[in-house]
């Protein structure tokens, strides 16, 4: 592990669903070596409830989790973002936001479980499929030697990651 961990900054429209369990599993599993934020070009008033339940049932404490505007990491005294991951679905017709302040980008788009109507099980679910989706791809993430790697390779592999299983 580095003195400084590698930030990345997990976006999506409203920061409510996606992103918020994205920021989760970079501290999750980042062991330190990663550190994850989350944001929203137009965040919601707070965290959707499915994200905060899946979250409690993983024992990962919400107190910390709020939906918050991009411009926080934009500004004097923000920290700085070395990577900028997307999770809109493009496939679904959302816009995704744009973050110029990374030199790394990425889109891991992911169907947006917040959309989802119906029984609470059916909620939970998914919520659920949402969440092993970014699993799979933050252990590829945190799986790279990104010492070895040049900004094109790290690049290509991000790529790679967002067109795992799922992706939208």
């Amino acid at each position: 592990m580095t003195d400084k961990p590698f930030t990345v900054l997990v976006l999506c429209t409203g920061n409510s669903a996606r992103s918020i369990l994205g920021e989760a599993l970079f501290n999750y599993l980042g062991g330190g070596d990663v550190r994850g934020f989350s944001a929203g070009s137009k965040p919601k008033s707070k965290p959707h409830p499915g994200a905060l339940k899946l979250l409690e049932r993983r024992g990962i404490d919400t107190a910390p989790f709020r939906s918050k505007s991009w411009d926080e990491f934009c500004g004097a005294g923000s920290p700085p973002i070395d990577l900028a991951i997307t999770v809109c679905g493009n496939a679904a017709g959302e816009a995704c936001p744009v973050f110029f302040g990374s030199p790394l980008r990425a889109h891991w788009g992911l169907p947006d479980p917040a959309d989802v109507t119906g029984t609470e099980a059916e909620i939970d679910a998914a919520f659920e499929e949402t969440w092993r989706l970014l699993v799979m791809r933050v252990r590829a993430f945190l799986a790279l030697d990104r010492a070895a790697m040049d900004q094109r390779a790290l690049q290509a592999a991000l790529a790679d990651i967002g067109a795992m299983e799922g992706a939208a």
